[in-house]
């Protein structure tokens, strides 16, 4: 797992979007729990959606519909490889799907194959120049890549098309962090926390900004707010370890950062990548 701006890995379920069967397939039953609201567990979603699949009533469209939201519910479950094959039968039956790129771009993301999730959202944002979420994952796939001039561009795009667009305040926060433009970071996030408050995610990307900073008693803040709300998040354990440390409190700084690296072994190259070391 990789440290992001965001919680990536965790929280980019938020912006895949799904898809609601045409009018004329509304009528089975099945759909109630295959459509976009996530109704029930990803296995009853799978259950549904793959006797919609395999019942053949459907037409094309709804069918590749049900593919669509299948592979949702594989990635609800972390299984990108299903979500991916079940991407690929939706583009398959409607090319003209711009959600079903969306989201195979999203699932390769995932993957860390940021060409193939580039490819895909191209694609999506060709078939539609306002999808929003395509932009904020395609930033998210050119920050991977270290091409952080175009990030920051897609960002600014999806923030162009909706200004209350707390994703792409939130990518754009930690590519502005990453490459050292702190004023302009901790502007963004600030922002992403007006829009969606007490936020773990937020919190964190919040306190890495202050914890380069060096304004280690606002990081700690940050940190100890977003842990309140997810304990087991390692980079804010780890973030408010090294905020502990730069501030002379050695015990409490290196039980966190042993507490971060319990959760992921290789916390310490993660931040380290990112700037943040002892």
């Amino acid at each position: 797992m990789r440290v992001s701006p965001h919680g990536l890995i965790a929280c980019a379920v938020l912006l895949v979007v799904g898809g609601s069967p045409p009018a004329s397939a509304q009528l089975a039953p099945e759909w109630k729990f295959c459509d976009e609201k996530r109704l029930g567990t990803p296995e009853v979603r799978i259950r549904n959606c793959t006797a919609l699949i395999e019942s053949r009533r459907e037409s094309g469209r709804s069918r590749a519909v049900a593919y669509l939201n299948r592979g949702a519910a594989w990635r609800a479950k972390g299984d990108f490889d299903r979500a991916i094959a079940d991407y690929g039968q939706a583009i398959r039956l409607d090319p003209k799907f711009a959600f079903a790129y969306n989201n195979r771009g999203d699932a390769y993301l995932h993957k860390d194959d940021y060409d193939r999730a580039i490819t895909d959202l191209n694609e999506a944002i060709r078939l539609d120049p306002k999808y929003m979420h395509a932009y904020v994952l395609r930033g998210d796939a050119y920050r991977e890549k270290k091409e952080y001039d175009r990030s920051i561009a897609d960002y600014n795009q999806a923030i162009a098309l909706n200004p209350k667009f707390v994703y792409a305040y939130s990518g754009r926060c930690w590519t502005n962090a990453i490459i050292g433009r702190l004023q302009a970071a901790l502007t963004d996030c600030n922002q992403a926390l007006a829009l969606l408050p007490n936020d773990a995610d937020r919190l964190d990307s919040r306190g890495f900004v202050y914890l380069k900073l060096g304004q280690f008693d606002n990081a700690i803040a940050d940190y100890n707010a977003a842990l309140k709300i997810n304990p087991k998040l390692a980079t804010s354990l780890y973030g408010r370890g090294v905020a502990k440390i730069k501030r002379g409190d050695n015990a409490e700084g290196n039980t966190d950062i042993a507490a971060a690296k319990a959760i992921e072994a290789d916390i310490v190259d993660q931040m380290a990548s990112l700037g943040i070391t002892l």
